[in-house]
């Protein structure tokens, strides 16, 4: 973005639970201005959205009891950029396999989810993926009590996966997500990927 005369875009991370710090801080180190997102208001100020890691059935709760789960869903659903890593994948996928009865999600992304797929915080691992649509550098990715995705759905397209074929990063249009955690690991490029997407949607509306 360095040279360009545009507006940083204006970024939401979503900060009601979880990973917010680290999404916010890769996010200006990429020249992006961000805003914590709590209320339906902030939603109207943004140019994307990030959903971070941390309890998906605690976001989706306390998104409800502040009435956020409607206007997302529908802010995602008119084309607003959207990217989640871990939870925040959860939360955008349409369906899950094995949600707690009653767990909500924003959807966005035409795939189903297992959560906690690789089992256990003391499960936790890193390894490095091929992404083709980031360049022929192996992404480092951290998974830590993460989900998979077991379905690819005819509107969503895999990013990457890992050797035995599980997919962990998918993409529908302008929405994201990845079963690990790029903030985490020093990795920069989903977020440059995702502001790319967020700067392309600015210049065509």
């Amino acid at each position: 973005m360095a040279g360009s005369t545009a507006p940083p875009p204006r970024i939401g991370v979503l900060a009601l639970q979880g990973d917010v710090g680290d999404h916010t801080a890769v996010l200006v180190g990429l020249g992006a201005e961000v805003i914590g997102v709590r209320r339906e208001r902030e939603l109207s100020s943004i140019d994307g959205l990030v959903i971070p890691g941390g309890e998906s059935t605690a976001i989706a709760t306390l998104a409800r009891a502040v009435g956020l789960i409607a206007p997302l869903r529908d802010a995602i659903a008119g084309g607003l950029p959207a990217f989640g890593t871990c939870a925040g994948l959860i939360l955008l996928a349409d369906r899950i396999v094995d949600g707690i009865p009653g767990q909500q999600t924003f959807g966005g992304l035409d795939v189903t989810v297992r959560r906690n797929a690789f089992g256990a915080q003391i499960d936790s691992f890193e390894t490095d993926l091929t992404v083709k649509a980031l360049g022929p550098d192996p992404v480092h990715a951290a998974f830590i009590r993460a989900p998979l995705v077991a379905e690819v759905g005819r509107a969503a397209t895999a990013l990457a996966a890992l050797p035995d074929g599980t997919v962990v990063a998918v993409r529908q249009g302008n929405v994201m997500g990845t079963s690990f955690h790029p903030e985490v690991t020093g990795e920069t490029r989903f977020h440059r990927y995702f502001l790319e997407q967020v700067t392309a949607r600015a210049v065509t509306r």
